[in-house]
Parts: structure tokens; C-alpha cells; sequence
């Protein structure tokens, strides 16, 4: 009886062990697919957006992946009648970034190259766009600061709408009908640290100033007397000579 027992337990086991194992893969897979068709989505719906910017779907797609990953992006400027197709290639000066991230930034890079006059970049436009440089224009050349140097500098993204003339609620709008949009934490990315940074500059000030008021205040220590001259001391007078006996 006992021997039926201990076997019937020894099965039980194995069999618990093993729906915890199929269970334990069911769970990994369904999260890596749900992952990649997450991936898969966000990629193809920003590559569909930003396609006519980028010139063509290959370009786009080439973009997004860049962005994403911070890995080197591959741009192709098609061939026309007077000029043969030329191969621009450069790596995001962010590195990795989120998919809000990327939407933004080609977002931004889009509104600052149609303020300068261009609608139809070329790659090397859409690589200043994002890195920085000189492009050229009808009316001449333009020095751009690049989206993604201002953000590898430490930016938010609010800093970074200012300071190329746009407000970020208007870029967001845009964006937003292109994919998913940054987190709030990205928004303010590097606005917290400067804030900090200020913070600690002013505390920093204020301790030196009281500091300085404090040795101000302190009564000047009182001048120690001269030591009074000590008197010669007297001669002391010659022993008188014994006379003999």
C-alpha cells in the first residue's frame, strides 16, 4: 500500500512540474510575441507616417530602425534626369531611444526643415536635420542645430521646440497622429538636472555669502601687550680677601 502511495506522489509531482513548465513557456512566449508584434507595429505605422519625408519607404524604414536602436542609418537620395542616386550614411547622435522618442524627434526635424524653406529633403538634409550642420537653401545656407545633438546634449524636448522657435504643444499635436509620444519624464529630460543644478548653484552661493557675513561680524581679535623689558640685573659685588692668620 505504501509503495502505491510513494508512487502515486512520485507521479503527481512529475506531472505538476511539468503543467508548471508548460505553463512557465506558454507565459515566456506569449510575452516575447506580444513584444514583437508591438515592435512590429509601432515600426510600420512610424515608417507608413514619416515616408514621404524620408523620400521613400526603404528611407523611413531605415529612420525608425536607426533612431530606435542608435544604430547607423542608411538614406538614398534616388538618381534624376541630371544627378545620379546618392548614398548618405551617419549614426544618431542619441544613441538608443523610445518609440515616443523617435516620433518626436523626426517630428521636429520635419517642422524645422519645412521652416527653412525645404519640403522634399535629401538624405544629407534630413541627416543635418537630426545631427546638425549646414544645409543649402533657396535663399541660401542655414546652420542647423540638429534634433537629436541638441537632445544628446541633454535637452528635454520642451528646450528643444524652444529653442528651434516651436512650441511643443503644436509639435505634439502633429506627432501624435504619427505614432506614440514621449513620455513626460522625456519631455522634461534634462529640465530636472538644470533645475537641480540651480538649485545647488544657489544653496551653494547662500552658504558662502553667510559664511562671508559671519567673518564680517566676528570682532577683530584684540592685539596681544609687548612683553615689558625685564631689568638688568645687578652687578653682583667682588667677595672681599680674607687676611692671613
Amino acid at each position: 500500500m505504501k509503495r502505491h502511495l510513494l508512487a502515486f506522489s512520485v507521479l503527481s509531482a512529475a506531472v505538476g512540474l511539468g503543467l508548471t513548465g508548460q505553463a512557465a513557456a506558454q507565459t515566456s512566449t506569449t510575452t516575447t510575441t506580444t513584444t514583437t508584434t508591438t515592435t512590429t507595429v509601432e515600426s510600420t505605422r512610424l515608417t507608413t507616417s514619416y515616408t514621404t519625408l524620408a523620400g521613400s519607404t526603404d528611407n523611413a524604414q531605415a529612420l525608425v530602425t536607426g533612431l530606435r536602436g542608435g544604430t547607423s542609418v542608411v538614406l538614398v537620395t534616388p538618381a534624376t534626369a541630371t544627378a545620379p542616386a546618392v548614398q548618405t550614411t551617419f549614426t544618431p547622435a542619441t544613441g538608443p531611444m523610445g518609440w515616443g522618442n523617435v516620433n518626436i524627434a523626426l517630428s521636429l526635424a520635419q517642422a524645422e526643415l519645412t521652416k527653412a524653406g525645404i519640403t522634399n529633403p535629401t538624405a544629407a538634409d534630413l541627416q543635418t536635420a537630426l545631427n546638425g550642420g549646414t544645409i543649402t537653401t533657396s535663399t541660401g545656407t542655414v546652420q542647423l542645430s540638429g534634433v537629436l545633438a541638441l537632445r544628446a546634449s541633454g535637452e528635454g524636448w520642451g528646450q528643444i521646440a524652444k529653442s528651434l522657435g516651436f512650441k511643443l504643444g503644436e509639435v505634439m499635436g502633429q506627432a501624435k497622429a504619427h505614432g506614440p509620444l514621449p513620455s513626460s519624464e522625456d519631455i522634461a529630460h534634462g529640465e530636472k538636472g538644470k533645475a537641480e543644478k540651480a538649485e545647488k548653484t544657489a544653496k551653494a552661493d547662500k552658504v558662502d555669502k553667510a559664511d562671508k557675513a559671519e567673518k564680517a561680524n566676528r570682532p577683530d581679535k584684540p592685539e596681544r601687550p609687548e612683553k615689558a623689558d625685564r631689568p638688568d640685573k645687578p652687578e653682583r659685588p667682588d667677595k672681599p680677601e680674607h687676611g692671613g692668620r
